[in-house]
């Protein structure tokens, strides 16, 4: 059971960012990153199953905002590499999440940077840059209020009212750090902001395109192929209803029934093979905190 165990194991983290390998989750010892174990986007961020549906639900929602699928049309080389944008996605999160400090800092300035090449003009002849402030409050919000909805239908429905409120506040940070503004931190704020981009948004060849790659994109192995089908229609269950019935993508509830309850027979599975990702490296890190030498003052000031 243990061979299968890591085998799987080792396949799951081939489709997310640790794959890229550039980001060290242990050291150093007691560094807790951006937010640190007692925040409550450690908790939400955590569970692979969860973040998995739920990222794939936050692309197909990016992609309704023409100027957001201009700039990944223009500049990605996801047409050919599916798998590698969603390595990419998957390493910021999971690095400015639960990386050390620095490796946060310097994964968010190399994404600016990045973000300084990306500028163009849609088809609707308007100008765009993945710089722009609104435009990134858009990827923002479409991609945390997606991953908290997964975390609430897979992980964790009681998550209170208060601590959700506290979610949207922590993420926040990272989106401003990116150049965001405006950035709601809050349900409320969240709902509203939503609610009000819907007159932006529009779902025509090139995002039925970005949906057709995306749901029939191929498994990097042929024991994820369940999990790969799975996880992309639980995307579209994630959308909210009117962003499904843009996308002509609206789905019966006997269908959202069997979505959810296939994802859940797949969650004991990859919650057991899991054991070295992001999250378990970055808690062994913080709980490795030097130990001072005798007489010399506690290196958290605490007593």
């Amino acid at each position: 059971m243990e061979a299968i165990r890591r085998r799987i194991e080792r396949q799951i983290m081939g489709v997310t960012g640790m794959a890229l390998g550039d980001i060290d989750y242990d050291r150093p010892p007691g560094d807790p990153g951006l937010f640190g174990p007692q925040s409550v986007c450690w908790r939400v961020h955590s569970d692979f199953t969860s973040m998995l549906c739920g990222g794939i639900g936050a692309l197909m929602l990016q992609m309704l905002h023409p100027l957001a699928l201009a700039g990944v049309w223009d500049h990605s080389s996801f047409r050919d590499d599916m798998l590698g944008r969603l390595r990419r996605t998957s390493q910021f999160i999971a690095a400015t999440t639960f990386a050390s400090t620095v490796d946060a800092e310097r994964l968010i300035e190399r994404v600016r940077h990045i973000h300084d090449e990306v500028v163009g003009v849609a088809p609707d002849g308007r100008p765009y840059a993945a710089n722009d402030p609104a435009l990134l409050t858009w990827v923002h919000v479409a991609e945390v209020s997606r991953f908290l909805a997964a975390h609430l239908r897979y992980r964790n429905p009681d998550l209170s009212l208060a601590d959700q409120d506290r979610y949207y506040a922590e993420v926040a940070r990272v989106a401003e750090a990116l150049g965001a503004r405006d950035v709601p931190r809050c349900r409320d704020e969240v709902a509203d902001y939503l609610d009000a981009m819907r007159p932006c948004l529009c779902y025509d060849a090139r995002t039925a395109e970005v949906f057709r790659l995306l749901l029939h994109a191929e498994a990097p192995h042929p024991m994820l192929r369940p999990v790969v089908a799975m996880t992309m229609r639980a995307g579209i269950d994630l959308l909210p209803v009117w962003a499904a019935e843009m996308a002509g993508r609206d789905m019966p509830s006997w269908q959202r029934r069997s979505v959810r309850a296939g994802v859940r027979r797949l969650v004991p599975v990859l919650r057991w093979s899991v054991r070295n990702g992001a999250s378990q490296r970055a808690r062994r890190r913080v709980a490795a905190a030097t130990t001072p030498e005798a007489g010399s003052p506690p290196v958290d000031g605490r007593t």
